[in-house]
């Protein structure tokens, strides 16, 4: 059962076209991934969906409920975490989540005990009277997660819930993520550029670029849509026109002196491709990861640097206009 639904979702900045007729059908329960590098029109889509940004044609549903004609509606059943933490650094954990209920109209004859909940889930618990200045960027994040989930949402946006992280702090809000969806059936949109997150977390993944869809699957068959493995060549003069020649070989590409080929078995065809490509300096043999996906259907890198902007950048945008 489709839980958010978009049709032709398109917004326009003057001349900038930075959501190009999107279609997406995202299932209850699922964690989805909008995957793609900055500028590709991702937390624009969470925007509009959370109903902070209107579309300028098209339409989207979220539960059942027009962004456009119920957004009252729409935000009662979303939580979103945004690039930036917007907590108050004055105010500790718990007073920040208080404050948060109150806006939500959260039912304050159980409002402690779901703060309790939330905290433990989190891990918070220990540290929730300490002011939000005293947090990490970690604690920030999973503070931050806590605070979306307070009014129970049926849909989460996480817009680059990573960013800027250690790794193992990483690695614990994945954790927290996957219990999510798992324990709590909640449908979670996650925005990101990083290979790893999409990889690991998401059923489905959208490859956005320029606004548009360039794929859609999941991650497995995405890699495997490729065709074969991923073979590296560093070679002077390489000869192009003997490798595409090759039969078990479905794409080549030239960049900086190195050449990139997809190759059916490469195991039994590489002292082949070996000796036809020229005088080779170093090779890499490896299975295709999300990022040759981005390669193949877009032709450049996801650049790992930050997000196309927050959501103060938007409400700006829009109020500007």
């Amino acid at each position: 059962m489709s839980i958010i639904e978009t049709h032709n979702l398109t917004k326009k900045f003057d001349k900038l076209v930075a959501v190009d007729k999107l279609n997406l059908s995202v299932n209850e329960g699922e964690i989805f991934g909008l995957l793609g590098p900055n500028g590709a029109g991702k937390t624009t889509t969470l925007s509009m969906l959370a109903t902070l940004l209107p579309p300028t044609e098209g339409h989207a549903t979220v539960n059942g409920f027009d962004v456009k004609k119920n957004s009252s509606e729409v935000r009662h059943c979303i939580g979103f975490v945004f690039q930036d933490p917007s907590s108050d650094d004055l105010l500790t954990g718990r007073e920040n989540l208080y404050l948060h209920a109150l806006m939500y109209g959260v039912d304050m004859k159980n409002i402690n005990k779901r703060m309790d909940e939330l905290l433990e889930l989190v891990d918070l618990k220990d540290r929730q009277h300490e002011r939000m200045k005293k947090y990490s960027g970690g604690m920030r994040r999973r503070l931050e997660l806590a605070r979306g989930l307070l009014h129970n949402p049926k849909v989460l946006f996480l817009d680059e819930p990573t960013l800027g992280l250690d790794p193992q702090t990483r690695q614990h809000l994945w954790t927290y993520i996957k219990k999510l969806s798992q324990e709590k059936k909640i449908t979670i949109i996650i925005t990101t550029h990083y290979m790893e997150e999409a990889d690991m977390l998401c059923d489905r993944i959208a490859i956005i670029d320029h606004g548009k869809i360039a794929a859609m699957d999941t991650p497995e068959k995405l890699k495997s849509k490729l065709g074969g493995d991923v073979v590296r060549l560093k070679v002077e003069k390489p000869n192009l026109k003997a490798l595409k020649s090759l039969k078990f070989v479905s794409s080549v590409k030239q960049t900086d002196g190195l050449l990139t080929m997809t190759v059916n078995d490469s195991g039994k065809h590489l002292q082949e491709i070996l000796k036809k490509v020229g005088s080779v300096e170093s090779v890499e043999t490896r299975k295709p990861t999300l990022n040759d996906v981005f390669l193949h259907y877009t032709g450049s890198e996801i650049r790992d640097e930050g997000g196309e902007g927050g959501y103060m950048e938007h409400m700006m945008a829009s109020r500007n206009r």
